[in-house]
């Protein structure tokens, strides 16, 4: 039986929450006495592998890295557009964690963008400093994997 996958084996993906990872394998595995067909994804953030069950990969937001195109875009956002930093730092806080939590990379670097302006005029928190740290992960793995990028592309980021 021929099945049609959404990724190929040696795909680069991005896994929400995770980071940027690279399919390995479509395995056929029984778990829990169900048998089922998984992607392999090798994280390289954290140098761990996940297994996902091919039926849920639409709903588990994994993506296909972005492209140079959808890039150019992200870096005019990055770089012209306003931040809305004025909101109370909680508030603040969880509209960049629900930014993160879907793994698009213009979400990320909006994070990315407003918590470095932030970090120029004032010194961050403990929370938000975390969280530019591992928004700032994400989104040097992915810019990293993006075929066609330039260095000077990628700098435009900071």
């Amino acid at each position: 039986m021929e099945v049609d996958y959404l990724f190929q084996i040696g795909d680069n993906i991005v896994y929400p929450m995770h980071g940027v990872g690279i399919i390995e394998a479509i395995e056929e595995k029984e778990i829990s006495g169900e048998t089922n067909q998984y992607y392999v994804i090798k994280m390289l953030i954290g140098n761990m592998q996940v297994m996902i069950p091919t039926g849920k990969i639409l709903s588990s937001g994994i993506r296909p890295v972005t492209t140079i195109n959808e890039l150019k875009h992200i870096i005019h956002i990055f770089q012209h557009v306003e931040s809305d930093i004025l909101r109370p730092w909680k508030q603040r806080y969880q509209v960049n964690l629900e930014k993160i939590k879907t793994g698009k990379l213009k979400e990320c670097a909006e994070v990315v963008r407003d918590l470095l302006r932030m970090k120029k005029e004032k010194a961050l928190n403990t929370s938000e400093k975390k969280m530019l740290d591992n928004a700032h992960g994400f989104l040097n793995s992915e810019l990293e994997l993006i075929k066609g990028i330039t260095e000077n592309q990628i700098k435009s980021f900071y």
